[in-house]
């Protein structure tokens, strides 16, 4: 299919219109709802992108190789970590993100799962589901006056910050990049957070200082009873070391949106683990997130290739 328009290759099957409609003066192309690696390299190959909307799937140096053109990777949210960007920066292409964008959203997603630990908002569903009344023998964990642990204060991070401040909790904040912060975050390190939090939250990138930042050893600092909350990447957890620490009651519940696989694998380890509450990596995916997203992916993407 060859057109007299340069092209955006999208890495997913939709975009919205409203993102859409920026896109009038180029021919937009859908890799489709689950792209591998493979169909963006042959894609690439096939139509020589001036940039790709990143959504789904990884853009290796593969791709770059084979479109010439590209001048610039636009993420279709904040993380960049599926794209290469020393294979990028090699070849001049620029690597944005819509940082932001997604803010709202990942953040309520967090509260949700730190609130379904807390409240064990799931098993008591269940549980009345299948005709059972547990008023006797269930009790909550209060979450005010209670300190959580905030790994990561970009947008996402303060957002999440303020919530829990709203509910009265100690919020402690660990960024080595974050400046001017809001009063009511505690900058600390590292062996604070472990030591102190009664419920951690994650909203840092994935890079390679930070894999598996929740591992064996992190843990056994961490509070007997604590809450793991994570929204932002699953490489940042070791699912194995959380797993046995849930079953050993060093953790109390999890509530996980990514993982170190996704799709996540079936059968999977954490199927059934009665105290792990699991979403599909759906933080970021709201009705409102998505346009806010797309419009943002579509600017920054602009933005470059009219600079």
């Amino acid at each position: 299919m060859s057109s007299s328009k340069p092209t955006f290759l999208v890495t997913g099957a939709d975009l919205a219109p409203a993102a859409l409609a920026l896109l009038g003066d180029y021919e937009v192309v859908f890799a489709g709802k689950t792209p591998t690696e493979d169909d963006i390299v042959a894609l690439c190959k096939r139509h020589d992108p001036v940039a790709i909307i990143v959504r789904y799937s990884k853009v290796g140096a593969a791709a770059m190789e084979t479109a010439p053109s590209l001048k610039v990777i636009s993420k279709h949210g904040s993380g960049t970590d599926t794209i290469d960007k020393v294979a990028a920066e090699e070849r001049g292409v620029k690597v944005v993100a819509a940082v932001g964008a997604n803010a709202a959203a990942v953040a309520e997603q967090a509260l949700a799962l730190l609130l379904a630990c807390a409240k064990s908002v799931v098993t008591l569903n269940e549980r009345m589901h299948a005709g059972h009344w547990d008023k006797a023998m269930h009790k909550s964990v209060e979450l005010e006056g209670r300190t959580v642990g905030v790994i990561g204060l970009g947008a996402i991070g303060r957002r999440f910050a303020r919530m829990a401040d709203a509910m009265g909790m100690r919020v402690l904040g660990f960024d080595p990049y974050a400046k001017d912060l809001p009063a009511y975050v505690e900058s600390t390190d590292l062996a604070t957070i472990w030591r102190e939090s009664d419920a951690i939250s994650l909203h840092c990138p994935l890079t390679a200082d930070n894999a598996k930042l929740i591992n064996a050893r992190t843990l056994a600092a961490c509070k007997k009873g604590v809450l793991i909350v994570n929204t932002a990447r699953g490489g940042l957890v070791d699912e194995e070391a959380l797993l046995e620490a849930i079953r050993s009651g060093r953790v109390a519940s999890a509530g996980l949106d990514s993982f170190a696989v996704e799709p996540m694998t079936a059968p999977h380890p954490f199927h059934g683990e009665a105290r792990i509450t699991l979403s599909p990596h759906i933080g970021g995916v709201t009705a409102d997130a998505y346009v806010k997203m797309g419009v943002a992916a579509a600017n920054n993407a602009l933005g470059v290739l009219n600079a």
